[in-house]
């Protein structure tokens, strides 16, 4: 259903499962074994698996907090896009990695559910991309202490409101992992 031309290919986007990103994440455990389980369908089932990795003054290049997390492996065959924004799409390669694949639908995994996560989501839709979020395959810290909501709610209303999010020619939606159907 996507709007992009000759885009009939899936691929699972990977968003910052960085160390310094996860350290401290809610349910950082399962959810890291999560995105583990859906690489390993992706590549079973030839999707492209496509990691994204953030830098900043807090995430300088090269570091150890820059790292992916040692659970996650990326194969030498499996794009890595570098981003300075929450956007995935935003001043990258991402995109022309994906349209040289024909990739127009995604499966959105990694963190931070209230900022790389929802960014590149939205990104993904107004681009014309079919946009999923894998519900159980997200997190984010705590960052209640400056008013926001502990992390279990922001992913619960994060995977709520994309759940019901639509466009003109597009999909989106929320999915367990283990519902994931890259058929």
């Amino acid at each position: 259903m996507t709007t992009l031309v000759n885009r009939p290919n899936t691929a699972l986007l990977v968003i910052d499962v960085q160390n310094g990103v996860v350290a401290n994440a809610h349910d950082r455990d399962n959810v890291v074994a999560t995105i583990g389980a859906l690489v390993d369908k992706a590549r079973a089932a030839n999707v492209e698996v496509v990691w994204v990795q953030h830098n900043s003054d807090e995430l300088p290049r090269d570091s150890a907090s820059w790292q992916y997390v040692p659970e996650l492996v990326r194969r030498d065959s499996e794009p890595l896009v570098q981003k300075a924004f929450g956007d995935s799409f935003e001043d990258t390669d991402l995109e022309p990695v994906l349209a040289a694949r024909g990739v127009g639908r995604l499966l959105v995994t990694g963190a931070q559910t209230d900022g790389c996560i929802r960014s590149t989501l939205h990104g993904a839709i107004t681009r014309g991309y079919d946009a999923t979020l894998v519900g159980d395959a997200h997190t984010t810290e705590d960052l209640s202490p400056y008013g926001a909501p502990s992390p279990d709610q922001v992913i619960a209303h994060t995977n709520l409101y994309w759940q019901f999010h639509t466009a003109p020619g597009r999909t989106a939606g929320t999915v367990k992992a283990a519902d994931v159907d890259f058929a």
